[in-house]
């Protein structure tokens, strides 16, 4: 059985993409199959893992939501790229922000990424999903395909009240 984790936080810079990265690829190390997904327009995780013009990639997770929005087929695999420490990669990039405007008037908008990672996620111990820094459209649906979240934060007021927030985002 699969454990989907989305990393969300609304603020910027708190560590959501760092996390990802450690946590799969030490999650890999110990043997485990994981996928993280890209789901941030700005492309960070996918830059991360050497993948330095996320932009350019012929599929992106924007390409199989977007497939999946118009009910067209598209391979489970696909777009999925290998990494040489163990993990794989649904990538993000910028085309994920005119997703964001799309899943406005889609049916069932806030599950358009679950049925994406339902389709994979056998496949795989862990699903580890890199959220925006904000609560729009594509973090909710993270939040609404995860079965848990992890929230970096900074011990400082702004943070811990952005993060209340946050927490109570996820309670609806």
């Amino acid at each position: 059985m699969s454990k989907v984790i989305a990393l969300a936080n609304q603020k910027g810079g708190t560590g959501k993409t760092t996390t990802t990265v450690n946590l799969g690829i030490g999650l890999a190390m110990r043997g485990k199959k994981v996928l993280l997904v890209d789901a941030d327009a700005q492309g960070n995780l996918t830059d991360s893992l050497g993948f330095h013009e996320p932009d350019n990639l012929p599929v992106s997770l924007a390409t199989v939501l977007t497939k999946s929005m118009l009910e067209e087929p598209y391979e489970s695999d696909e777009g999925i790229l290998r990494h040489a420490e163990g993990v794989d990669l649904m990538p993000g990039n910028i085309e994920l922000s005119a997703i964001e405007v799309s899943l406005v008037n889609t049916m069932s908008r806030e599950t358009v990424l679950r049925s994406y990672i339902n389709t994979v996620k056998d496949r795989y111990d862990y699903v580890l999903i890199d959220c925006m820094p904000s609560l729009g459209m594509m973090t909710i649906n993270a939040l609404a395909a995860a079965d848990s979240v992890i929230i970096p934060v900074q011990a400082h007021y702004l943070p811990a009240k952005g993060m209340t927030q946050l927490l109570q985002t996820i309670a609806k």
